[in-house]
């Protein structure tokens, strides 16, 4: 046997060995996909409860328009709590603007902070002027906002149906998924405890 034949034997056996090891570890990716489950927005204990009445109030907008909070709706709300110095909150603006452009039939975004920033630099900066900007402590006290970004998704009657803190695409799309499904969050769906404040 030549060097040249005992070089092709032993590269071959080495593309068995690295095949049987790569079927290996797509078999245990696979399985380790099937036991993570996906993680929904963290929900907390404080504010009103999934199924209470969220707190009503009529707020006016940075750009003076009318804002109604809870009460009977038109269109389910979802009032995202945000802040100009957040950079949670700006990696997902352009997740919201596509959620105001794919769900405006059915659900109305309303943008919350509050503070001493500058309100219409952050607006005009981010491209904000097509949704409700409301600056208003009330608003975060009436729904016990202690961490931004933090979402609070109401239907049509006023309704609290989902809210959770939200740092992540995926954790803003399971309180729709929560409010889809009717139920209180994703983790009470797949039998996990809902709190996580």
């Amino acid at each position: 046997m030549d060097a040249l034949t005992l070089s092709t034997l032993l590269l071959w056996l080495a593309v068995l060995v690295l095949a049987v090891m790569l079927w290996a570890l797509s078999r245990q990716v696979g399985v380790l996909f099937e036991r993570v489950a996906p993680m929904g927005a963290l929900v907390t204990d404080s504010g009103p409860a999934v199924g209470a009445a969220a707190p009503s109030l009529s707020l006016v907008g940075l750009q003076s328009e009318p804002v109604q909070i809870g009460g009977p709706q038109a269109k389910a709300t979802l009032v995202f709590f945000l802040a100009p110095t957040c950079p949670v909150c700006k990696k997902l603006i352009p997740v919201l603007k596509g959620l105001v452009r794919d769900e405006s039939a059915d659900m109305q975004l309303v943008l919350a902070s509050d503070g001493d920033a500058d309100h219409l630099g952050f607006v005009r900066e981010q491209g904000l002027q097509d949704m409700p900007y409301v600056l208003s402590t009330e608003l975060g006290l009436g729904f016990r906002v202690s961490r931004l970004p933090y979402a609070v998704l109401m239907d049509r009657q006023g309704l609290v149906v989902a809210k959770g803190l939200v740092n992540s695409r995926e954790q803003l799309d399971s309180l729709l998924n929560a409010h889809d499904m009717k139920v209180p969050s994703i983790q009470q769906y797949l039998g996990e405890p809902a709190s996580a404040a």
